[in-house]
């Protein structure tokens, strides 16, 4: 049985390749039917925010890769209420509506619930 992953994004969408990486690695994981989950955590909650305009920026719009999750299998889906908060963000105006919000102390518990966690 393939050990459970959990990747951890804690790079806004247009800091670096952070983001990018991790929709990747967790598209990938998804594709093989690996059991893997993803948590946006401090500026990876910026991933979330609706509306956001890459062209500005210069960078590639990672919407889409959002939008794919739930087509790779990719439902263990989390975002930490706590950086939503702090980041000014409305929880219930992301833009990954299957992410659930867990609040700080319940990250250690998911966290403790995966075999790997890679952060990103």
């Amino acid at each position: 049985m393939a050990k459970s992953t959990l990747i951890i994004s804690r790079q806004s969408p247009w800091s670096g390749p952070g983001a990018r990486e991790a929709l990747d690695i967790v598209l990938a994981g998804g594709a093989f039917d690996l059991p893997i989950g993803l948590l946006f955590l401090d500026d990876g909650v910026f991933q979330l925010a609706a509306s956001q305009n890459a062209r500005a920026l210069q960078q590639k719009d990672l919407s889409a890769n959002l939008q794919a999750l739930p087509m790779f299998g990719v439902e263990e889906l989390f975002a930490c209420g706590d950086s939503i908060a702090r980041r000014g963000l409305d929880p219930s105006g992301l833009a990954l509506e299957e992410a659930r919000v867990l609040a700080a102390h319940e990250i250690t518990a998911l966290i403790d619930r995966y075999d790997q966690v890679i952060t990103l």
